[in-house]
């Protein structure tokens, strides 16, 4: 088995939604849920949060998590958590990335995404089925398209693949399109080698680091999830994750 530590990054500053790792989700804060939920999987050795803000390092301090503070000159999460493994005294075979914005991240995802880390496994992630119009269209919800052996092919904003000959209304009956779920396993060499790669012009064009991966080569390993979760990427989307914890 091997030794994964759980990093979860928080970074203070949000363009759509600033300070949301400290908004109240049924009576705790997001980076709490969070927390919390990466702390019942059984195949993380350690769980760590990664922030960039005393505000929030002093409340992960408060609830009795682990916490350190990294840089807040960092680009992207990935970063982050490769500065936050550097600074470990242990040492890891593997890092789990979760989301910080993800309160519902079910333990049962992170464990199934450990399953397939073997030793030539370069970086690993989840995929869901879309099964509404909404999902389908909304740019905040990465789409992903992966190979008969489960490799990642394409990440998008948009639907993909486009279905030439068919009206976009019967588009999920016609086609099984997956949602990208933003959690990834990095193996810890492969992790030090993603942060020193350039920005891509792929990157660049969606926004998506992964796609940089992809560019250089890196082989990412898809996992197909039947769990749901939802993101809080607005304020609109809280009230969205209200409504997903009330029919839990």
């Amino acid at each position: 088995m091997s030794n994964i530590l759980g990093i979860i990054p928080a970074r203070y500053a949000s363009t759509r939604f600033p300070a949301k790792a400290l908004i109240e989700v049924a009576g705790k804060s997001m980076i709490q849920r969070v927390y919390d939920q990466a702390k019942k999987a059984s195949s993380l050795a350690e769980v760590v949060v990664a922030t960039d803000h005393r505000e929030i390092f002093n409340h992960v301090n408060q609830f009795g998590g682990k916490v350190c503070m990294t840089s807040d000159s960092h680009i992207s999460g990935t970063d982050r958590c490769y500065e936050a493994l550097s600074l470990q005294k242990e040492s890891f075979d593997y890092v789990i990335n979760i989301q910080g914005d993800e309160p519902f991240i079910h333990p049962d995802q992170i464990n199934l995404l450990t399953t397939c880390l073997t030793g030539d496994t370069e970086i690993a992630t989840l995929a869901k089925q879309i099964e509404d119009h909404e999902q389908l269209e909304n740019v905040n919800v990465v789409k992903v398209v992966f190979s008969l052996s489960n490799q990642a092919l394409l990440f998008s904003r948009s639907p993909i693949p486009y279905l030439r000959n068919i009206p976009k209304k019967d588009w999920l009956s016609a086609y099984t399109f997956y949602k990208h779920i933003g959690m990834y396993a990095y193996r810890s060499d492969v992790l030090r080698k993603l942060t020193e790669l350039p920005v891509s012009s792929l990157e660049k064009a969606e926004a998506l680091e992964q796609l940089r991966w992809l560019e250089n080569g890196f082989i990412i390993k898809v996992i197909e999830t039947k769990q749901e979760t939802i993101g809080i990427d607005t304020p609109d989307d809280l009230q969205k994750a209200l409504a997903f914890l009330k029919n839990q």
